[in-house]
C-alpha cells in the first residue's frame, strides 16, 4: 500500500502587535501552543483550509494573503521507522473579526504579544518563532 504525506495548513494571524495561537489538545504536540490549522480536505486549497481551520479552532475570521514556509514533520516509531509524514504550509492571514475561543481540537485560543513568542516564553510547537518571523517580514514589506 503506497504511503503519501498528509498536507496541513497553518494560519498565521497578526493583529495589533499580537499573534493568535491555540493550545493543542491532541498529539502530536498536545498541550503546546501553535498556529491554528489542520488537514487540507480534498478539493480545498491550502489557503481555504487555513481560513476554515482558523474559524473552527478559534472563531476568528481572517483572509488568507500569502504562503509562508513549509514544514516537514516526520514522526517515527520506536524502531526509527516513519509512521506519519506531514507537510505543513504556513499561510499569512489578515485578521477580519472575532474573539478567540477554543473550538474543534483546541484546548485554548489566545492572542500573545509577538515579543513573548520570539523570546520563547511559552511552551510551543517547534518552529513557531521561525514561521512567525517569516510573517513579520511579509508585514514589514507591505508597509
Amino acid at each position: 500500500m503506497p504511503k503519501f504525506p498528509r498536507i496541513g495548513a497553518l494560519a498565521v494571524v497578526l493583529h495589533r502587535e499580537q499573534v493568535l495561537l491555540v493550545q493543542r489538545s491532541k498529539n502530536p504536540d498536545a498541550g503546546l501552543w501553535g498556529f491554528p490549522g489542520g488537514h487540507v480536505e480534498w478539493g480545498e486549497t491550502v489557503q481555504m483550509a487555513a481560513a476554515r481551520e482558523l474559524l473552527e479552532e478559534t472563531g476568528v475570521v481572517a483572509t488568507p494573503q500569502t504562503y509562508l514556509g513549509n514544514l516537514d514533520l516526520l514522526h517515527r516509531n520506536g524502531d526509527g521507522q516513519v509512521c506519519a509524514h506531514y507537510l505543513l504550509v504556513g499561510v499569512n492571514c489578515r485578521y477580519v473579526s472575532g474573539h478567540p475561543r477554543a473550538g474543534d481540537d483546541a484546548l485554548a485560543a489566545n492572542w500573545f504579544p509577538v515579543q513573548q513568542i520570539m523570546d520563547g516564553d511559552l511552551p510551543m510547537s517547534a518552529r513557531v518563532p521561525d514561521l512567525l518571523s517569516q510573517a513579520l517580514a511579509r508585514d514589514e514589506n507591505r508597509a
